[in-house]
């Protein structure tokens, strides 16, 4: 089975953009279980791969966004999230592809991929974002 992940109000960071768009990668991989789900063949497989080009399109601007913020907060780790960012790329270049994995397992990867980005930098978004100029804590 696919893995699905819904989003949990204890994931949000309280920053509308980032929260939203990590709401919508959340949403990009269940949309690639729902094509895991539809069967296999040319169309199903498809489906899957846009949607897996559409979920790297976003997973791009969400990164750049992320940095932005992060860098205009004076965030201390920006190279740790740079590094993450880093990563993902490599791996859905490199490794993580329809060419090593079958879309199943892709799917699976990329779902816990995300839920591990989105609840390991809630708490350090948080703090970095109540702690800067300008943000809720300060």
């Amino acid at each position: 089975m696919p893995t699905r992940v819904p989003w949990d109000p204890g994931f949000s960071v309280g920053h509308p953009l980032i929260d939203a768009q990590h709401q919508a990668l959340l949403s990009q991989c269940n949309l690639l279980a729902g094509c895991c789900l539809d069967g296999q063949g040319d169309e199903a497989d498809r489906q899957f791969d846009q949607g897996f080009e559409r979920l790297r399109a976003m997973a791009r601007e969400h990164f750049e966004a992320e940095a932005a913020l992060l860098a205009s907060r004076g965030y201390a780790d920006l190279d740790d999230h740079q590094i993450d960012c880093d990563e993902f790329e490599y791996l859905a270049d490199e490794i993580v592809t329809t060419e090593h994995f079958d879309r199943l397992e892709l799917q699976r990867f990329l779902a816990l991929w995300w839920l591990g980005h989105i609840t390991g930098s809630a708490e350090p978004l948080r703090v970095c974002l109540a702690d800067a100029p300008g943000g809720s804590g300060g």
